[in-house]
């Protein structure tokens, strides 16, 4: 049952979220502030993003806060769900992508988001971190943060949703992860699979091992939602405080400007986020915010063996136990 000010409360939510999030990246960034750009969208909706640019931490960073809703579904919608074809939509979240300029410190994805069309609703969303340069400790640190927001609401959602993000996150034309991962779901609208195929087969197979699990009801995938929200800070602050001291140079910086070529592959051609925007003639400019001020590409590269730019790559973005 989807309570009758559910499209309000959530959105009073993701406002709040986007408000919280930028206020203690400001303060952790210690120069850096937010500008906000209100928009509108004629068909129906519209949102505010926040850019900071050229911090003392962030070389870029966007938190954005969209709500849309219309009657034409796009046809990433329509594909997954066709019973939601017919009905009015409703979309609202916050995404965030924070791009630091210390080739030590990780870019950091986030986006939680929820979806309604008529007796149709759902939450979605995540966390994952995508580290230039590998460190266990940070990767397990922002692991247990998650693993512990999950089980304080289901002790199956690590188990689907930390794989289910190793598979999103991937890379098919590179066959490679984006980073270390995290958590990611979607679709999850309370009935009793966690989750019941598609596109991320991986977790398709875990959730099948775990079975039917209890329905849960909209208030209890809200209050899910809102605490993953929560472990934002306390899961990446610590790992920018540990890094951001680290001296590079010339060649550190190179290997981050080649790494984030790979997140722009995936946000163009992967992301479901950039492309239901598009769909939905969101806001073009918010909507590739996402992307790296600076990126470079290479032909057929490879790092040297036995360096910390090859352990990267042999290593942390291959599907780990973190937590």
């Amino acid at each position: 049952m989807i309570p009758a000010d559910a499209r309000s409360r959530v959105s009073q939510f993701m406002q709040q979220f986007q408000d919280q999030i930028c206020a203690g990246l400001e303060q952790l960034d210690g120069g850096g502030k937010f500008r906000e750009d209100s928009w509108e969208r004629p068909e129906g909706g519209g949102g505010r993003s926040r850019v900071m640019t050229e911090g003392k931490v962030l070389e870029r960073g966007g938190v954005n806060f969209s709500e849309v809703f219309g009657r034409e579904l796009p046809p990433s919608i329509v594909s997954q769900r066709p019973e939601a074809k017919g009905y009015e939509f409703y979309a609202t979240g916050t995404s965030m992508v924070l791009h630091p300029r210390n080739p030590y410190v990780p870019t950091v994805h986030l986006n939680y988001r929820y979806f309604e069309a008529g007796p149709v609703w759902w939450f979605g969303g995540g966390l994952d971190l995508t580290p230039y340069y590998g460190f266990k400790e940070d990767a397990q640190h922002l692991h247990q943060q998650l693993k512990d927001a999950c089980d304080r609401h289901n002790p199956h959602y690590y188990a689907v949703f930390k794989p289910w993000c190793d598979e999103y996150f991937f890379l098919k034309h590179r066959q490679e992860m984006r980073g270390v991962g995290g958590v990611f779901f979607d679709y999850q609208d309370g009935r009793g699979k966690l989750y019941r195929g598609g596109l991320e087969q991986e977790a398709f197979r875990v959730s099948e091992a775990i079975g039917e699990i209890p329905e849960r009801s909209w208030e209890e995938l809200f209050a899910f939602v809102q605490d993953c929200a929560g472990t934002f800070l306390p899961s990446y602050v610590p790992i920018v405080e540990r890094r951001q001291g680290m001296a590079w140079g010339d060649r550190e910086r190179q290997w981050q400007l080649y790494r984030r070529g790979r997140y722009v592959e995936f946000n163009l051609v992967y992301d479901r986020g950039t492309i239901f925007g598009l769909q939905t003639n969101g806001r073009t400019e918010s909507i590739l915010m996402s992307l790296p001020p600076l990126v470079r590409w290479e032909y057929d590269y490879h790092p040297e063996p036995n360096t910390p730019e090859a352990e990267l790559v042999e290593f942390f973005i291959k599907p780990q136990t973190w937590a």
